[in-house]
């Protein structure tokens, strides 16, 4: 089983995770994490907060000369505002009245402030909202970075690209897919992570547009598994369906309102016979892949267990609760009427928060392919599976 436990508050000294179940044999460094820690920072619309945090992080256990060893790997990584807030977020008894006399009492609507200081019974939002930040999701990338890594020696893909921000949506050739590498070039290296150039122009002015007026915009991504096969997760019980679990991890990234797979929402209004993909086969002998589908409603999962297409889920994030012009609140100490706290924040995160979903899908995915296949080593794992790959196309 492969687990993780991460720690830290945003302004706190530091994030740090645990990750546990990795095989041995992987070979890893802290620069194959790093690249994916810079992609979270990057995208258009993002906060101060980016140009202070230049995430790197320090493996401190489960690796030795380059290469997991099978015991748990820790991480951490160092928040370099941290110094600026010393004394807010110290962990020691303070009795410096300055410090406490400047609680936030100020709760942001669609944030976790008010419903959080109710059920953990704090006078003081910051005690809710350090660690409901989504600073936290950094070291989440850091655990996707160790099970993409994982899933490459496997040929199996994660990506992801922004598909709509605001009103605005991009546009997509219907075989977008077929050129990979060439795609998620395209993808890295546009400003908002989005394939459509004339739509990404849009979303950059209509960013720049809620920027000035104190507001904010969220939109939608896809993430999209690449090359994995049938046969991962399962029917027999609710809590081990693939679609079920990845719903839920994407579902828990900070500002994420709905997810779907494959055509989602839209399948409600078509009939049976223009959703359900068809099925053909072609013998790998004749240069086929075997079972395949020509189309993808289903987004690679039926009944709880991948098909072999391509695994497609579109997720919403919700605008940023922490707007430049606050929306009305109350005091959670004298209930007077006020205005939300004002905290520095971004203007549009999607582009990272898709970034966030592939670490999120990478680690569901390497964990069902563990749970499936097996392997205290990487050898066992990666033999398991391809023989069990070679056994699906030939079947």
């Amino acid at each position: 089983m492969i687990r993780y436990f991460t720690a830290g508050e945003s302004h706190g000294k530091c994030l740090t995770v645990i990750l546990e179940g990795i095989p041995s044999g992987l070979r890893l460094n802290e620069e194959d994490i790093n690249r994916e820690l810079k992609r979270r920072q990057n995208g258009y619309g993002r906060g101060k907060r980016m140009d202070i945090e230049k995430d790197r992080v320090e493996i401190l256990s489960g690796v030795r000369f380059g290469e997991t060893i099978g015991s748990p790997i820790s991480m951490m990584i160092e928040n370099k505002d941290w110094k600026n807030w010393k004394d807010e977020m110290s962990v020691k008894e303070t009795r410096d009245i300055k410090v406490m006399e400047r609680p936030l009492t100020h709760p942001r609507p669609g944030h976790a402030d008010l419903p959080g200081v109710l059920k953990f019974r704090r006078s003081d939002i910051r005690d809710i909202l350090e660690r409901s930040s989504a600073r936290e999701t950094a070291v989440r990338v850091a655990v996707g970075a160790v099970c993409k890594k994982l899933l490459s020696t496997l040929r199996v893909n994660v990506l992801s690209y922004v598909s709509s921000i605001g009103s605005i949506t991009a546009k997509l050739p219907r075989m977008y897919l077929n050129d990979i590498d060439r795609f998620i070039k395209k993808v890295e290296s546009a400003h908002l992570r989005c394939p459509d150039k004339a739509a990404e122009k849009l979303m950059i002015k209509a960013i720049n547009s809620a920027g000035r007026k104190g507001d904010t915009l969220g939109g939608v991504f896809t993430v999209v598994v690449n090359n994995v096969t049938a046969g991962l997760g399962s029917h027999v019980q609710w809590d081990l369906k693939l679609d079920g679990l990845l719903a839920r991890s994407v579902m828990s990234i900070q500002g994420i309102k709905g997810v779907e797979l494959g055509g989602g929402f839209s399948l409600a209004s078509k009939p049976g016979s223009l959703v359900h993909d068809e099925i053909f086969f072609k013998s790998p002998n004749k240069r086929g892949r075997g079972y395949y589908r020509r189309t993808n409603n289903a987004g690679g999962i039926e009944g709880g267990i991948s098909n072999g297409e391509n695994i497609i889920i579109n997720a919403v994030m919700k605008p940023i609760p922490s707007l430049g012009k606050a929306l009305r609140s109350v005091d959670i100490l004298s209930k007077k009427q006020v205005k939300a706290e004002v905290v520095r924040a971004d203007i549009c995160a999607v582009p990272a928060a898709g970034v966030v979903a592939e670490a999120v899908t990478a680690f569901e995915i390497a964990k069902a392919v563990k749970g499936k296949f097996g392997g205290d080593c990487m050898f066992g794992m990666k033999s398991n599976y391809l023989a069990y790959v070679e056994y699906v196309k030939n079947h």
